[in-house]
C-alpha cells in the first residue's frame, strides 16, 4: 500500500515543479497553441499559450511508478507496464500531432489517416499483449470477455476483443480530447476518475481470488489489481500537479499529447481491472461531451439544424454567456456525481455476489 502513496506524491511533486520548467522552455521555443477561427471568440486571447504540456505529466507518471518500485524494492507487473505503455504510446501520437501544429503554425496537425494509424498500432499492440503473460494462476492482464464490475458473458475471441479494446481506447482518447476545451476541465475530471481507479484497485486486491485463504464467492479474477492502483495513483498525482498551472487562466495546455495519453490510460485501467462498461459511468462527463458532438453532427447532416449553439457541449454554454470558470466547476460537479455513482455501482456489484 505504501507504493500507492509514494507514486501519488512523487508524481504530484514532479508535475508541480516540472510544469513551470516546461512552460519556460516552450515559450522560449515559441511552441504556442493555435486557435481555430470558428471557435468561441473569447478563446483568441489564449493564442500562443504553451501547449504539449501533457508530456510533463506523462514523464511524471512514469518516473513516479519507477520511483515507487525502487523505494519499496518491488518488481513491476505486466498489467501496470501495459497501461503505462498504452498511455505513453498514445502520448507519442498526440505529441507528433501537437508538434506539427506548432512547427507549421496551423490548427491541424497530423493528417487524419496518419493519426488514426498511430492510434491503431499502439492499441493493437496493447490488445495483443494484454491477452498474454498469464501468471501462476492462469490470469492474464485482460480477458476476452465483456466486463462491468467483473467479467460476464461468453468469450469474444482474440480478434473481436482487439476490436472492442480499440473502440474503448479511441472512444476515451477522443472523449478526453473533446473535453479539453476549457482551462482545467479535462485535467480535473481525469483526477476524479483516476481516484476512483485507486479505490477499485485497492478493493480488488483485498478481495482477490489469488488470496485463496480468504477468497470468497465475490472475489475478483484480476491479475495485478494493486499495481493498477499504483499506476492510477501516479496518474492522479501527476494530473493534480499539472492542474495547478492548467487551471484558469491556464499557463499551459496539455494538448493532444496529454488528452490522448489520459484517454488511453483510462481505457487501459478499465480493461485490465475488468470494469470496461463501468468506465462509461466513471467517465460520464467525457461520454456526455462526446455524445453532444455526435448529436450535433447527426442532427445537422439529417435536418440541417443544430441542437446546440456549438459543440462540444462546454462551448454551447460559453455562447449562452456562462463564464469559463462557472462551466468548469459545474462540469466538475457532474463528473464527481458520475464517479460517486460508478463507485456505488461497483460496490453494489460486489454485495450482490
Amino acid at each position: 500500500m505504501k507504493q500507492i502513496l509514494f507514486a501519488g506524491v512523487i508524481a504530484m511533486f514532479l508535475s508541480l515543479i516540472g510544469t513551470p520548467l516546461a512552460i519556460r522552455l516552450l515559450v522560449r521555443r515559441g511552441y504556442g497553441q493555435m486557435i481555430r477561427d470558428d471557435g468561441p471568440q473569447g478563446h483568441h486571447s489564449k493564442r500562443g499559450t504553451p501547449t504539449m504540456g501533457g508530456a510533463v505529466f506523462i514523464l511524471a507518471t512514469l518516473l513516479a511508478y519507477v520511483g515507487a518500485k525502487v523505494i519499496t524494492l518491488s518488481e513491476p507487473t505486466v498489467s501496470g507496464l501495459l497501461v503505462l505503455f498504452l498511455m505513453a504510446g498514445m502520448g507519442v501520437v498526440g505529441f507528433l500531432d501537437d508538434y506539427i501544429k506548432v512547427a507549421k503554425q496551423r490548427s491541424l496537425g497530423l493528417r487524419a489517416k496518419a493519426k488514426m494509424a498511430g492510434q491503431l498500432i499502439v492499441g493493437i499492440a496493447f490488445a495483443v499483449l494484454a491477452l498474454r503473460f498469464a501468471d501462476s494462476g492462469g490470469r492474464t492482464p485482460a480477458e476476452d470477455r465483456l466486463s462491468f464490475t467483473q467479467d460476464f458473458g461468453w468469450s469474444l475471441g482474440p480478434v473481436i476483443f482487439a476490436v472492442w479494446a480499440l473502440f474503448m481506447i479511441l472512444a476515451m482518447s477522443n472523449g478526453v480530447n473533446l473535453t479539453d476545451g476549457l482551462d482545467g476541465l479535462a485535467t480535473g475530471a481525469s483526477v476524479m476518475v483516476f481516484g476512483a481507479y485507486v479505490f477499485i484497485g485497492v478493493w480488488q486486491y483485498g478481495q482477490s481470488c489469488a488470496h485463496e485463504a480468504t477468497a470468497g464467492p465475490a472475489c475478483y479474477e484480476v491479475r495485478d489489481p494493486l499495481d493498477l492502483a499504483i499506476v492510477a495513483s501516479a496518474l492522479m498525482g501527476a494530473c493534480f500537479g499539472f492542474l495547478w498551472w492548467n487551471t484558469s487562466p491556464a499557463k499551459i495546455f496539455m494538448g493532444d499529447t496529454g488528452s490522448l495519453a489520459l484517454g488511453g490510460a483510462l481505457a487501459g485501467l478499465a480493461i485490465c481491472s475488468r470494469t470496461e462498461l463501468l468506465l462509461a459511468m466513471l467517465g460520464g462527463l467525457f461520454v456526455l461531451i462526446t455524445l453532444s458532438v455526435i448529436i450535433q453532427v447527426s442532427s445537422f447532416r439529417m435536418t440541417g439544424k443544430r441542437v446546440f449553439r456549438m459543440a462540444p457541449l462546454q462551448h454551447h454554454f460559453e455562447l449562452k454567456g456562462w463564464s469559463e470558470v462557472l462551466i468548469v466547476v459545474r462540469f466538475w460537479i457532474i463528473q464527481g456525481v458520475c464517479v460517486a455513482v460508478g463507485i456505488g455501482i461497483f460496490y453494489a456489484g460486489w454485495l450482490a455476489k
